[in-house]
This record gives C-alpha cells, sequence and structure tokens, in this order.
C-alpha cells in the first residue's frame, strides 16, 4: 500500500486512517482485536482514536478504546508496526478538560499508560481551547516532544483563523508546529473543511485526516428511508440531517459511479476523498473485519476526473 507524507512530520502513513472510536462501544474487546488484525493484516497501520472515547456510554469513563489498543499492541508484539495517533482535550469529567500545559502532562501519562506504549506518533489536540495561550500549548508538547513521548502533534476542530495563529505562533517561538487538521468532510459535509480551513492547510503542507469520512455510515447507502435508522446505535442519532433531496442526489451519484466501478458505494465516498489534493488520509472505522474490505478496496479505487466532477455537482 503507498504510503503519504503527513505534513511535514516525517511520518508516512497510508492513504486511509481506521477509526478506532468504536472500540468498547459498538465492539467488545474480543471483537475489536479481531477487527485490528484484520486492518493491520491488509496494510492499515494508521490508527485514530481520542482519550474520550468512549465516554458518552452510560457507565463509561473514557480511555476504554485506548485501553483495548493497548492490550492489543502488548498481546501482539506489534508496537513497532502500528502508527498511533490519540488526541486530548475533550471533558474527561472531573475539571480534565482542554489543553493547558499541565494537563496536557497529566493526560499523556494516562493515554500513555492505557496504550501500554512509551510514545505516540501524532498527538492531537482534540477541540481548541481559547482560554489557554496556544504559545503554552505548543510549549507543553514541546517538552513531550524532547522527551520522546510525542513525535508529532495535530489539531482538529480548529478554526482556520486558530489553526493559522496556531503555525505563526510555532514558527515565531520555534516551537513545533500543527502537521495535521482533523476536520468534518465527506461528500455530505463540504462546507467544514473547503474554503478558509482548506486554504491554511494547503498554503502550510499540512496533513489532512478527515473525520465522519462516511457521514456516521449515509455513504454507504444502507440508510435509505426513515425504517433503516434503527440498523445502527449512530443511525437514528446521525442520519436524519443528510434524509433530503441532496442526500438522495448525493446516494444516487454514488451508486452511478459504484456501478460504473464496480465498487460499493463507501468506497467510492472514500476514494473521492482520497482524490482530494490537500487529503492525506481520511478516516473510517468497520465494526466486523468483512467490512475491512471495503476500506481497502477504496485505497485501491482510482476515480477518473470525470467522476470525481460529477460526485462534486452531486454533493455541491
Amino acid at each position: 500500500m503507498k504510503h503519504r507524507a503527513l505534513g511535514r512530520s516525517g511520518l508516512t502513513v497510508p492513504p486511509l486512517c481506521f477509526g478506532c472510536n468504536v472500540f468498547g462501544w459498538t465492539v467488545d474487546e474480543t471483537s475489536s482485536f479481531r477487527l485490528l488484525d484484520t486492518v493491520l493484516d491488509q496494510g492499515l497501520t494508521f490508527l485514530d482514536t481520542a482519550d474520550v472515547y468512549s465516554r458518552w456510554v452510560p457507565g463509561h469513563s473514557g480511555g476504554e478504546s485506548e485501553t483495548i489498543i493497548g492490550k492489543w499492541m502488548k498481546a501482539r508484539g506489534n508496537r513497532n508496526r502500528v502508527i498511533l495517533a490519540t488526541k486530548v482535550g475533550m471533558d474527561m469529567g472531573g475539571g480534565n478538560v482542554g489543553l493547558k500545559p499541565d494537563y496536557i502532562a497529566r493526560a499523556v501519562e494516562d493515554s500513555l499508560r492505557r496504550l501500554q506504549t512509551d510514545f505516540i506518533d501524532l498527538y492531537q489536540s482534540h477541540k481548541d481551547d481559547e482560554t489557554t495561550p496556544q504559545e503554552e500549548t505548543l510549549a507543553a508538547y514541546n517538552k513531550l516532544i524532547k522527551a520522546g513521548k510525542v513525535r508529532a502533534i495535530g489539531a482538529s476542530n480548529f478554526s482556520a483563523e486558530r489553526l493559522q495563529s496556531a503555525l505563526d505562533i510555532a514558527k515565531a517561538n520555534g516551537l513545533p508546529r500543527y502537521e495535521s487538521m482533523q476536520p468534518e468532510y465527506s461528500l455530505a459535509e463540504r462546507s467544514s473543511y473547503e474554503g478558509a480551513l482548506q486554504r491554511v492547510c494547503e498554503a502550510n503542507d499540512v496533513g489532512v485526516i478527515t473525520f465522519f469520512s462516511l457521514a456516521a455510515g449515509f455513504l454507504t447507502g444502507k440508510y435509505r428511508s426513515e425504517s433503516d435508522f434503527a440498523k445502527s446505535p449512530r443511525g437514528a442519532r446521525s442520519i436524519p440531517k443528510y434524509m433530503n433531496p441532496r442526500g438522495m442526489r448525493i446516494l444516487a451519484g454514488l451508486d452511478e459511479v459504484a456501478a460504473e466501478t464496480r465498487a460499493e458505494p463507501a468506497a467510492v465516498a472514500l476514494a473521492w476523498l482520497m482524490a482530494k489534493p490537500s487529503v492525506t488520509a481520511p478516516i473510517a472505522s468497520a465494526t466486523r473485519p468483512e467490512q475491512v474490505a471495503t476500506l481497502v478496496a477504496a485505497t485501491e479505487l482510482e476515480l477518473s476526473k470525470d467522476q470525481v466532477e460529477r460526485l462534486d455537482a452531486a454533493s455541491a
């Protein structure tokens, strides 16, 4: 599988990142191990998680996904084969939230312990914290990089202005810069990335790893009416906003290109993202090993210029 450079970090990653938010939520530990084995066997070595996954589940406190990944890496002895990305900054309860240096210093140790590793390849600010000067946050990350606990840093859920500001501060102060940006971006949701944020990423050579790349499953084509919402726990929560004339137009466009390429709609939707020059790797997940084949197929699917343009038009 051909790898791509992630910003200027020196890390190279597969063209698709496997999202691990389902571990400990809709996928139990045994099934998670099977999924991770399949993913790694297929060359999808880039894993994305966060300390907060899956705190939203009743009875969970966060860290469930990291814990499963850590147990799996220890059992398999394969840490050196994995490019590991996690995040800090979302509310973990008890005032543990944000990007203050003392909190980052504690949170990274918690993540390292759960992941059973000495270092994190990509440590990301999960969301902006406007109450903390960006110089302080970047200086905290600088300490972690110098200590060998983190290889590179990234950001998620930042505005174009705040990302540019962070990049400027890093350059002016000799601090590490955000090498990646994680925005919501898909055929169904284009406005949060396209425009100002995309321009900042392109102008500064910042890698882009997109979340909700399949719009919570809508772009798989399995949700086409309200009666389909019960097909997954995410369905009823996220899909209704896509059930409109534009959403149906997008599915029709996906169906058309899927028929031409003999691929599944999900693979086409991911291949559309991979065809965007500024996107390094869309993040996508699976709950069963057989679904991993669709993700791998997406990395092998090259859409023609005409197909990309038709999908652009369908989702405009």
